[in-house]
């Protein structure tokens, strides 16, 4: 008995000593030590009340006006244009991941399938993350992949600056390096239909540099001097407010705003400049005549197939160099009016040189 209440003393201690611990606050420790002090932050902007600015563009309702644009685009649908992107040689401007890795890296990967997944051109292919937050002092930089100045592929000695936000747009829009422009007075092999610039040279029309420049009646204007080169830039001109829902911003066709920005009494866009269409028609007659190409605007070899290696032209260089303007002309697709002098220029001593 003795022993059973012994038992059932020890019990109820251990229960009531248990019943103490989970009523009573433990006896606290010794304090610890104190914490690094956090790194300051950044000063505010004046003016800027936390996220009004950024709130500025970053809507959704000035999201879906851009995008409704950029969907009317050539760059937003570009009719199939975005698979080429898949092969290495297209990729810098045909896919859209193409031509983030030119211009993170300087160059698209050559390892193969890299491109096999590229899609269609989006936001995120020119836009990525802000350099600057200070838009009033640094001017905005619409998160662009690029503004620095751009080394041209066909001759990486040549490089062009807009400024600023129209050197993203140079990327794309310059003569890829597949042929070297025609001179000298030699004899030149094309093995290809689609020799000259294939097919953005609007950042070197717009410059004046990279076309043929053969002698004749008809002064060249010197490099850089155009107005639409000097007044303006590819930013002004295609991506002005739109005076229709199918122009100025991202749709990236030319508004009348952007015109009358300079030319106030202008009340409609051009199509043209004074004689373009003469003289291209012209100048295309004669390479007809001579079978230099075909009426699909592509070269031919001698048995009036496509010019290939197995099938190649053989002209001087007088000739290749009428060739290439031609092309040049063609693929700028402005008939003139992104450089009038230097068009009217190469289409006329041209056609000169042919004639002769």
């Amino acid at each position: 008995m003795k022993t059973l209440k012994s038992i059932s003393s020890l019990v109820l201690l251990a229960i009531s000593i248990m019943f103490m611990s989970c009523t009573t606050d433990p006896i606290p420790g010794p304090p610890g030590a104190d914490g690094l002090d956090g790194v300051d932050g950044v000063d505010g902007m004046d003016g800027i009340n936390g996220t009004t600015e950024c709130a500025t563009c970053h809507t959704i309702a000035h999201k879906e006006e851009i995008e409704g644009k950029f969907a009317m685009s050539g760059h937003g649908s570009m009719d199939g244009a975005w698979a080429r992107g898949r092969s290495a040689s297209c990729a810098q401007c045909h896919g859209s991941l193409g031509y983030v890795d030119y211009i993170n890296n300087g160059a698209v990967s050559e390892a193969e399938g890299a491109y096999a997944n590229t899609g269609v051109m989006n936001c995120k292919t020119c836009h990525d993350t802000h350099t600057t937050f200070d838009f009033e002092n640094e001017g905005y930089d619409y998160a662009l992949r690029n503004f620095d100045p751009v080394k041209l592929v066909i001759d990486e000695a040549t490089i062009i600056d807009f400024g600023g936000t129209s050197n993203n747009c140079i990327t794309c829009h310059q003569p890829r390096n597949s042929y070297p422009v025609p001179g000298g007075t030699g004899e030149v092999t094309i093995t290809s239909q689609r020799y000259g610039p294939h097919h953005g040279p609007q950042a070197t029309m717009l410059q004046g540099i990279m076309a043929a420049n053969l002698t004749g009646s008809t002064q060249y204007p010197a490099p850089g001097s155009a107005t639409h080169r000097t007044g303006s830039s590819c930013v002004n001109c295609h991506m002005n407010e739109g005076t229709t829902e199918d122009n100025g911003s991202h749709t990236f066709n030319v508004s009348l705003n952007a015109c009358t920005t300079c030319h106030e009494n202008m009340t409609e866009i051009p199509d043209e400049i004074n004689g373009f269409t003469a003289d291209f028609k012209a100048l295309e007659d004669l390479l007809l005549a001579k079978g230099y190409i075909g009426e699909d605007g592509y070269v031919k070899g001698p048995n009036g197939e496509n010019a290939s290696s197995s099938n190649p032209l053989v002209v001087s260089a007088q000739d290749a160099s009428a060739i290439w303007n031609y092309k040049t002309v063609y693929e700028d697709q402005s008939h003139g009016i992104h450089n009038p002098a230097y068009t009217r220029a190469l289409l006329k001593n041209s056609i000169e040189a042919l004639q002769n």
